[in-house]
């Protein structure tokens, strides 16, 4: 089931009467957890059992690692836990990918072997339950976390169905304590979900499948090169639709939670209005980013083992973080580029405070020397710099992406040659209406995100009077009526 149906609003309309009937609390998370498994089970009923082998086995492996003291004991139930889980990832998602680099390797070396090309059906939503219950073990390990009582909890805290096949990656503490008291909606809490639910909708609907992924999916789907100004115009339409189908569907699921009486963590702050890429991350996806931080680039050391070790981290981390969105090189591509960007502004902010310390020295030495006298890195205090560094941003982040949506090295390299003028010869393939739609959503995108990237939308409808609000809500409302037709599933199920 996907929230952009029909079926999904009936399914929601059912659960929220049931919600808000006076039953006891456990029933009524009896119900949630029931049609959470309903939700999923709807694209394939066998997958539950991988949901339930996951939440059972993390649920006691938890419990177990607890109240055992024995440090080895205790690292031998984790070690349990993250090869069960893990081991389930990697089968699903990259047996193929492993056995066909396997193949590759073994023609390398002049040994022929031709494997059967091994059938397997990607779960949906793996990554992402994956990385909850492994959150999950990983907290009561550290003892951050007391173990859940109650596998009701637990196995709710799981499969919650807003968030369980695209996120937001919830941890312990931002939903296990919500289950523990009765909750309902407010009107408010009602109104602001619905309200929510509506503006995800019309993200995905409306403008991602309606007006950007027809570009999108005819550039990249080329065989030959375009046209520069096709070529940008194809990957501003993928940045623009990326944004949009999976903030949309994020929003969706925190207005859906909203409308339960629960809250989930934020996703996404506005992420095209970044001003480097540390900051990219922080706006973009941010409980995977989060969770990267947090489990794998602080264990391995991250920035307390040395200057060496710190960039390390950092490519080890976005490699990572590349290959799990897709077992394939060209995600370990854009993870790649990343890091470099990552670890080239981090050089950069460390020349810059080391330059910015030695001249302060200088002139404390010497009072009759200008600042202006000394070479020092440039100052980022006016808008006019601060935006000229985000459109940089941003266009570093659109050819990242190019290695993200093209399905082989191949068609990123002719994608970036065409993007780049390099290929003359290359065919006009977009209308100018595509083209003009596309520049149109692209400026109205970045303008809305340069605008609130300090504020929130909860600001933003505090400060506009009921009838605006009113007027938008009802205009996206006909919209997504107008465009249901042309939509498609979320673009981060695949992942």
């Amino acid at each position: 089931m996907v929230f952009n149906s029909y079926t999904f609003v009936v399914f929601l309309a059912v659960l929220l009467v049931l919600h808000n009937l006076p039953f006891s609390w456990k029933i009524k998370k009896v119900n949630l957890l029931l049609a959470s498994y309903l939700f999923y089970a709807l694209w394939n009923p066998p997958f539950i059992l991988l949901l339930w082998l996951s939440t059972v086995v993390d649920f006691y492996m938890a419990r177990l690692i607890s109240v055992e003291q024995r440090p080895l004991r205790r690292k031998l139930l984790l070690t349990i836990s993250l090869v069960l889980n893990l081991g389930m990832l990697s089968y699903f998602k990259y047996g193929g990918f492993l056995l066909e680099n396997f193949t590759a390797l073994l023609a390398g070396v002049g040994i022929a072997f031709q494997a059967v090309k091994p059938d397997i059906i990607l779960p949906v939503g793996i990554s992402f339950y994956t990385f909850v219950t492994l959150s999950y073990t990983l907290d009561v390990y550290r003892r951050k976390f007391a173990p859940e009582p109650s596998f009701l909890n637990f196995a709710l805290f799981v499969t919650f169905f807003p968030h369980l096949v695209a996120g937001p990656i919830v941890r312990p503490e931002d939903l296990i304590p919500q289950f523990k008291t009765p909750r309902r909606a407010t009107v408010a809490q009602l109104n602001w979900g619905l309200f929510l639910l509506s503006l995800g909708l019309f993200m995905k609907v409306t403008v991602a499948d309606g007006l950007l992924a027809e570009t999108a999916d005819l550039i990249f789907g080329l065989p030959f090169p375009v046209q520069a100004l096709d070529a940008w115009t194809g990957v501003l339409a993928f940045s623009a639709q990326i944004f949009c189908d999976f903030a949309g569907y994020s929003t969706c699921a925190i207005g859906v939670s909203l409308c339960l009486g629960f809250v989930l963590p934020d996703n996404f702050r506005y992420p095209y209005a970044a001003i480097g890429f540390s900051d990219f991350w922080r706006r973009w996806h941010i409980t995977l980013s989060t969770w990267l931080r947090d489990y794998l680039y602080v264990p391995l050391g991250g920035n307390r083992r040395g200057v060496v070790r710190t960039y390390a981290n950092l490519m080890i981390t976005m490699l990572l973080g590349g290959l799990w969105h897709g077992a394939s090189w060209t995600f370990v591509a854009w993870g790649a580029l990343h890091g470099l960007f990552l670890c080239t502004e981090r050089l950069w902010r460390d020349w810059a405070a080391r330059r910015r310390a030695k001249v302060a020295k200088l002139i404390e030495r010497e009072p009759l020397i200008s600042r202006a006298s000394v070479i020092s890195p440039p100052p980022l205090s006016t808008n006019f710099t601060k935006f000229g560094l985000a459109l940089l941003t941003l266009f570093l982040i659109n050819v990242t992406w190019v290695f993200f949506r093209a399905p082989t090295f191949g068609g990123a390299t002719l994608l970036l040659l065409s993007m780049f003028g390099v290929i003359p010869d290359g065919a006009a393939m977009l209308s100018t209406t595509a083209i003009l739609i596309v520049g149109l959503v692209t400026v109205g995108l970045v303008a809305c995100h340069w605008l609130m990237r300090d504020s929130s939308l909860v600001q933003l409808s505090t400060r506009l009077p009921w009838w605006v609000l009113g007027l938008g809500w009802t205009g996206m409302l006909i919209l997504l009526i107008l465009t249901q037709k042309s939509s498609n599933s979320f673009i981060y199920f695949q992942f």
